[in-house]
């Protein structure tokens, strides 16, 4: 393990935040652009004059990616630290990352985004204590949402279920997200589901238990397609939002309602 590598159940959890803002950002076979996309945003947060941190949230990368990942927490170790979640699994490694990252305010980013017009607009916003939860939405009055059509069409259909079937009032859950680590943290730790899901939990469960959700519009240009085909993540989605529908409407998890049947199978 690397020096800057987080072990496992290290980082602050709880206690005072150590700095302003902890930029976290899962990576999964990203080794085409990470040194380029981390170098551009250290550059444009050191302008800004933000004492910050950026958290890599590596999982399960078959190429590259973790020694680059190495290699970059080397380069900037006053600025960068990374960690392995043990599996392909986007909401886990983030959610891990939220509990790991030791500044005031978190910023959740895609390593094919790296939106500092964004950072710069939310914190503003954190600091003025007008919001706990500053969501970055693609599908409000003002965005530009610049992705193939395929993929805006799956967003539309996908924040309509949500809607429908879980009571969201927002225009958009998944993408930039920044928040008060002390309001939003003690919720991801509730959150049941990992995945594609997980980042949609935890806005609507942020959202319905009082916590103060303001969107802003931001503007998306993917640096490269996904790194998991959208086809592919469909049926893991439908069955993580079945279990999510039953948590918030019936205050349990489905695994608790079939007998013989564990929570993590």
């Amino acid at each position: 393990m690397s020096a800057s590598e987080v072990p496992p159940g290290s980082g602050s959890r709880s206690g005072s935040p150590s700095l302003e803002l902890s930029v976290v950002i899962p990576i999964y076979n990203e080794e085409a652009i990470l040194a380029d996309s981390v170098g551009e945003l250290v550059e444009k947060l050191d302008a800004a004059a933000i004492d910050f941190e950026i958290v890599l949230a590596e999982n399960g990368s078959r190429d590259r990616t973790v020694a680059i990942a190495e290699e970059l927490a080397a380069r900037w170790p006053e600025r960068l630290r990374w960690f392995s979640y043990p599996e392909p699994n986007y909401g886990g490694a983030l959610r891990e990352a939220i509990f790991r990252a030791r500044g005031e305010f978190v910023i959740c980013e895609e390593i094919d985004l790296c939106d500092v017009d964004f950072h710069l607009r939310a914190l503003a916003l954190l600091r003025r204590d007008e919001a706990d939860l500053v969501i970055g939405s693609k599908a409000m009055a003002g965005a530009h949402d610049k992705r193939p059509p395929l993929r805006r069409a799956a967003t539309r259909v996908y924040n309509k279920v949500l809607r429908v079937s879980l009571g969201f009032s927002g225009t958009d859950t998944h993408g930039l997200k920044a928040m008060r680590r002390s309001a939003v943290a003690p919720i991801a730790a509730r959150c049941i589901v990992d995945y594609d899901v997980f980042a949609s939990e935890l806005v609507i469960r942020a959202e319905r238990e009082g916590v103060r959700v303001l969107e802003i519009p931001v503007e998306i240009e993917e640096k490269r397609a996904p790194s998991i085909n959208l086809v592919r993540r469909v049926p893991r989605v439908l069955s993580n939002l079945g279990r999510l529908m039953v948590s918030i409407h019936l205050g349990r998890d489905v695994s608790d309602l079939i007998p013989g049947r564990r929570r993590d199978d």
